[in-house]
Order: C-alpha cells, then structure tokens, then sequence
C-alpha cells in the first residue's frame, strides 16, 4: 500500500471527533486503537473498490457513495470532503458524477448496478438490476460524468 494512502487515512481517523475528543481527555490508547481500527477498515474498503467488478462511486446532491456490491459506504459531503472516496477513484475506481443530471425524474426511475455480476432476465418493475456499464451508458445520457470509465477496457 502506498504511504500516501495511510497518510491520508491516518489524518482522516486521527480528525474524526471522537478520536480527537478521546485524546483531549487523556485517552490516548484508545484513540490509537480506534483510529487503526478505522484505517484497517478503510484499507479494506478501497481493497474491495479495487478488486469487485461492479464496484463505483457515485456522487450526487445527496453525497458521495461508494457502491461495493452487497456494503455501501457513504457521506452527506461531497467527493471533495470524503478522502476515501476521493482514494478509491484516484486508484482506478469508476467514478460517475450524477450532479449534472437535471431531470430527477427520469434518474429515479433507473434501475440499480447488479451486485453480484448476474443480470435480471425480465428488465423491469421496482428493484431490477443491471451491469455498471448498462448503468452507466444510461445515466451518461442523462448527463452524468464519469472517470476511470469501464467501458474502455472492453473490446469492441
């Protein structure tokens, strides 16, 4: 792992006020071992953003989320604010921005990114799902943003 990832991991835990309140009151120890805890966790995440074929990020007017199939972990902030996010698409993580997307409407009809790879036969009704290519040929049209795009790793 790059040392300029546990950096930022490191400060992230250390600035979480629990942490910070923890050390003002002498609890150091336990500050550590809480703020290790965290960045194991956070390692752990950007390991699966790494490794799953669906994983992504997304980030809207309601924050920034990233998608690991089955675990979801999110903020209320924006990509900018949320370090591990903003780690796991600078380390190659498909990132679509859906902040540009003005009809709410047609967005809220979307299905959802397949979680474990398999596709619904019937494509329809409240809960279907699709690939994270399907899904993100279909919100970039709505006009979305997307980095680190999946789909030009696929042949033609």
């Amino acid at each position: 792992m790059q040392t300029g990832v546990l950096r930022v991991l490191r400060a992230t835990a250390a600035s979480w006020w629990r942490h910070k309140e923890l050390r003002r009151t002498g609890q150091t120890g336990q500050a550590q071992r809480l703020e290790r805890e965290t960045v194991l966790r956070d390692l752990g995440y950007l390991k699966q953003a790494a490794t799953l074929p669906n994983a992504h990020v997304i980030c809207g007017e309601g924050g920034t989320f990233i998608h690991l199939g089955w675990t979801t972990v999110s903020t209320l902030a924006p990509i900018e604010r949320f370090p591990l996010a903003t780690l796991a698409v600078a380390r190659g993580t498909p990132f679509i921005d859906i902040r540009p997307v003005t009809d709410v409407i047609a967005f809220a009809n979307f299905p959802r990114v397949t979680r474990d790879g398999s596709i619904d036969p019937e494509p329809c009704g409240p809960g279907w799902s699709v690939s994270l290519t399907t899904y993100i040929d279909r919100v970039e049209a709505l006009g979305a943003r997307i980095a680190n795009d999946p789909r030009s790793h696929q042949s033609a």
